[in-house]
């Protein structure tokens, strides 16, 4: 069994405490005759005397102290999936995809597991009223051994139309299955708060944020879920360890923002994909998409899925771009019309 020893991090981690507990120094400024400031002086323990020293500023130890956190984060996960039977067959993290709550409300354009559920399986138990959220008891029968299990990939758990009671019963049984991580993934990740101190530690807390324009979100109706900027602002606020972004289907962005936006959440894993159902959506150009995955290579581990040029790239497709804004745009106006 491959095995993935703890000592470079844990020796990083005893280097912070170490430094953590000598505490602060504040830093003095030298004034000169002029009354102003030539130069700076702290003062340090005695048994640095003679000593080689260098000064690390409180905002980057706390910086180094979350990608320390990081990286113990995804060995640990790495470990998982590396050792794991089922894992070693697929072509993905996930090993198993297990569906306690299913059916959503966010109504999102390139949604595939709404079209699945309204189409092939309409006439099934689970999506006979729709694909409206359900709670479905006998998946807590389920067992698990090892590897990445995706929670209700048929839904979201975390939309407002789920019972907190359902929740916990899935992060409850969760916790069952030490040995195993779960990857939850929601459009919703502000209501991740309401349980924080009942997730298990193999819970790894995801988030889909497709770009970082809400207008352009709102022009072309992507989705009535929260806007990306509100996910964004939740997934940066949450203390957790194993924090997952999903980019997937990519929308067109800024990419100073949102590789900017990425770096405050400090994900220890980021997907990246294009769309594969050709549903047209706002995708931004090949070259920049490319530029977007450097930025993040910096600071996390990058999966990329899909990556291909955007579908107007050629002289047709920009046309029928252009055409579908502008229809779009128009009926825009009209509808303000309307309404005034």
């Amino acid at each position: 069994m491959l095995s993935i020893g703890r000592g470079p991090w844990d020796g990083v981690h005893r280097i912070v405490s170490r430094i953590r507990q000598r505490g602060s120094r504040r830093v003095f400024c030298n004034k000169g005759r002029d009354g102003r400031c030539r130069s700076a002086r702290l003062t340090a323990p005695k048994e640095f005397v003679g000593e080689m020293a260098y000064v690390v500023l409180e905002r980057e130890l706390e910086e180094l102290s979350t990608l320390i956190d990081s990286l113990s984060a995804m060995r640990e996960f790495f470990s998982a999936l590396l050792n794991s039977k089922k894992g070693a067959k697929m072509f993905s993290i996930v090993s198993e995809t297990w569906n306690p709550v299913t059916g959503c409300p966010h109504g999102c354009v390139y949604c595939w597991a709404r079209r699945l559920a309204t189409t092939k399986l309409r006439n099934t138990e689970r999506y006979r009223e729709g694909f409206v959220s359900r709670f479905n008891p006998k998946e807590l029968r389920r067992t698990f051994s090892d590897g990445v299990v995706f929670v209700s990939d048929m839904g979201d758990l975390f939309a407002n139309t789920v019972k907190d009671e359902w929740i916990r019963r899935v992060i409850e049984y969760v916790g069952r299955f030490p040995n195993v991580f779960f990857l939850f993934l929601t459009k919703n990740p502000e209501r991740y708060r309401d349980f924080l101190g009942e997730f298990p530690p193999n819970s790894i807390l995801g988030a889909t944020i497709e770009t970082d324009d809400d207008d352009l979100y709102l022009e072309h109706r992507i989705s009535a879920a929260p806007l990306p900027s509100n996910r964004y602002r939740a997934m940066r606020s949450l203390s957790w360890p194993l924090k997952f972004i999903s980019i997937e289907p990519i929308l067109d962005f800024s990419t100073e923002r949102f590789a900017g936006w990425l770096r405050d959440i400090a994900p220890f894993m980021v997907y990246v994909g294009y769309d594969n159902y050709d549903n047209r959506l706002p995708e931004p150009p090949l070259k920049k998409t490319k530029e977007l995955l450097a930025r993040l290579s910096e600071f996390t581990l990058v999966i990329r899925k899909t990556i291909r040029p955007a579908w107007f790239e050629g002289l047709q497709g920009y046309s029928e771009l252009t055409v579908g804004r502008s229809a779009m745009n128009e009926r825009g106006r009209r509808g303000k019309l309307r309404k005034v």
